[in-house]
């Protein structure tokens, strides 16, 4: 099991940027399966995006599709979410997540980070 700690969180106005990153530590990250996931005060947790063992195969939620980007670097054992014109839409905490299957169900990724804040001014 790893386990996570994501970073890169803050205030960004809304067309600005942000990169959060996921540090993982522990045995094995290279074989896992690594998502984002985001959730707002009173609303449930939702996918953001996913990124097989490989790197090679990813897929994202239809909100930020195009303007987010998730991708993987096991050598330094991070996971990263470029995140690009964002919107004031887009605020919540966000978790990275690591699982076993590439899928956009949050009850099959068994390792979770304490959540990184970002907050999308208008």
């Amino acid at each position: 099991q790893v386990q996570l700690v994501e970073s890169g969180g803050g205030l960004v106005q809304a067309g600005g940027s942000l990169r959060l990153s996921c540090a993982a530590s522990g045995r094995g990250f290279a074989a896992y399966t690594m998502g984002w996931f985001r959730q707002s005060p009173g609303k449930e947790r939702e996918f953001v995006a996913v990124v097989n063992w490989t790197g090679d195969r990813t897929y994202y939620s239809d909100s930020v599709k195009g303007r987010f980007t998730v991708s993987r670097d096991n050598a330094k054992n991070l996971v990263y979410l470029q995140m690009n014109r964002l919107k004031p839409e887009d605020t919540a905490t966000y978790y990275c997540a690591a699982g076993l299957s590439t899928t956009r169900d949050s009850a099959d990724f068994r390792s979770w980070g304490q959540g990184t804040q970002v907050t999308v001014s208008s």
